[in-house]
């Protein structure tokens, strides 16, 4: 099984295409592992000529999980005190660097979705030779002016973990329910079996809580991203309840030269029938980036 050593731990990666193609690494969001990005997402993705690289996140999926340190309190984390964040999001930009260390790619193309977006981010501010263009999908800057979530969202968000495997799958369902696009529903089958099949892969909602306080402590990146200066790309929905379109749209204009592409009906999800779209800009980004 492919695992990378990475910043102190172990990282679960799968690659999809030509090594000698434009290196991708895609970045998922809290408490997501890298099955949300779709095995077809990801070869559309490389018959544009991509290496497409996914991994799970630290405290997520078949990661290493980071026990031992203090029990996360997100009320605390909430109302400023960051004193139970074990890890920031510069850490797990950390992580992606390490992985990329190991796969022996000097500089990619990165892009990641929600938590992923703010991951990236760091990543080019932090690390911005590594760093051949950006996109930020269904992010935000950390700036708490922006992209706040609705209060049907935010409490989808704050859902006590379910006790069952079958409880899991019925909150998946509302919490999809709520914060995906209402343009585009998915099929409830195709999305009940994802759910199920991703809770048996990983179910650790340790990890999503110990990401969500990493959040809060890393705090807002507005200065960080002004300095950023590789071709970004932002891409928001303008009906996305989770992180709302200011949040995209803060990204867009702190990045110098960003393009902002944004879609009606999209929610916090990445609808099938906006992959073309979706991919399409990202492959224009990165031979923009290439100079090709």
């Amino acid at each position: 099984m492919p695992y990378a050593p990475s910043n102190g731990i172990q990282l679960y990666y799968e690659t999809h295409g030509d090594p000698g193609g434009r290196p991708l690494l895609l970045v998922m969001g809290l408490g997501a592992q890298m099955t949300l990005w779709e095995p077809a997402f990801c070869d559309l993705l490389a018959e544009k000529g991509f290496y497409v690289i996914r991994f799970d996140n630290r405290d997520v999926g078949l990661s290493s999980k980071i026990e031992g340190g203090p029990q996360p309190d997100i009320a605390k984390a909430m109302a400023g005190d960051h004193s139970t964040a074990s890890y920031t999001l510069w850490d797990m930009a950390d992580d992606a660097a390490g992985l990329l260390d190991h796969l022996g790619i000097e500089r990619a193309h990165i892009a990641g979705a929600s938590m992923g977006g703010m991951i990236v981010q760091c990543l080019a501010i932090r690390h911005g030779g590594r760093v051949r263009s950006m996109t930020s999908i269904m992010s935000t800057t950390g700036n708490p002016a922006v992209g706040q979530p609705q209060p049907e969202a935010m409490a989808a968000l704050l859902a006590p973990p379910p006790a069952t495997r079958e409880a899991a799958i019925e909150q998946g369902l509302k919490t999809w329910t709520i914060i995906g696009s209402p343009g585009y529903p998915p099929d409830e089958a195709e999305l009940r079996a994802r759910i199920a099949s991703d809770y048996d892969r990983c179910f650790y909602p340790e990890g999503t809580a110990r990401q969500l306080v990493a959040i809060l402590a890393t705090g807002d990146r507005t200065e960080g991203l002004r300095g950023v200066r590789v071709p970004t790309l932002v891409i928001h929905g303008e009906a996305d309840p989770l992180v709302t379109l200011s949040g995209g749209q803060a990204t867009a204009e702190a990045v110098p030269g960003a393009r902002l592409l944004t879609f009606p009906g999209m929610g916090h999800d990445l609808p099938k029938q906006l992959w073309p779209e979706i991919t399409d800009a990202m492959a224009a980004l990165a031979r923009e980036a290439d100079g090709v």
